[in-house]
């Protein structure tokens, strides 16, 4: 059941305020740092409540429930996938999602190339890096980014903003900290190579975004800081 409207601006306003916080731990202005609300499995409205209280976009997992969702939000809102993506939902995923994070296959560029181009549009990207080395989340190695990135950048019809990951779930914040650290220092190696901003690094949740910010995150994604558990 999704909570009243005026709870989830509560919710917003302090995970808000524990961005700027840290922010400025991290010598960083706290616009910086956007919030994007995490709204898989919550019903239409939850990205009203989002668009309502002044959020960019909205992040879902899965591409047909976003699908059945997007027409039916109250509000006008971006919609990004941070879900894992298969090949054959490439053609749904570019009619309905705004950005895709979880690019992590040189297949599945081919196949968002050719959506994107069918549909006369150009797709926003980001680089799925399995930076914690976690055996049970996707991504592509660390070791495959050069190339991905390579072949992302000769797509006509898709634009790499920048790369995302998510830390392997563990009870020592180290963890997550090297996680977030590994995937800053490939930003910037590959941005250097490549002569090209990759100005996004999309990493940190609701329980280790502060360690994110510190290591240059510039959007958290979030849902049950938010919405609560589910």
């Amino acid at each position: 059941m999704l909570i009243p409207y005026e709870e989830f601006a509560r919710r917003a306003d302090q995970v808000r305020a524990e961005i700027a916080e840290a922010c400025r731990r991290a010598g960083r202005p706290a616009a910086d740092v956007e919030l994007m609300a995490v709204t898989k499995t919550h019903p239409p409205e939850a990205a009203g409540y989002a668009a309502r209280y002044g959020l960019r976009a909205v992040g879902e997992n899965r591409v047909q429930e976003a699908a059945e969702k997007r027409p039916q939000c109250p509000a006008p809102i971006a919609w990004e996938l941070i879900g894992h993506l298969q090949s054959n939902k490439a053609k749904l995923a570019v009619a309905h999602f705004d950005r895709v994070q979880s690019i992590d296959s040189e297949k599945l560029l081919d196949h968002l190339d050719r959506a994107a181009a069918a549909q006369g549009k150009v797709l926003p990207v980001l680089l799925q890096i399995n930076a914690g080395n976690d055996p049970a989340k996707f991504g592509a190695e660390p070791a495959d980014a050069e190339r991905l990135l390579a072949g992302a950048l000769t797509r006509k019809n898709l634009r790499v903003d920048g790369l995302m990951t998510i830390a392997p779930l563990s009870s020592d914040p180290a963890v997550a900290q090297r996680t977030f650290a590994n995937l800053r220092a490939l930003r910037d190696q590959l941005s250097a190579q490549q002569g090209i901003p990759l100005r996004e690094l999309s990493m940190g949740m609701s329980g280790d975004f502060a360690d994110a910010i510190a290591a240059g995150s510039t959007l958290v994604r979030v849902g049950t800081a938010l919405f609560g558990a589910r």
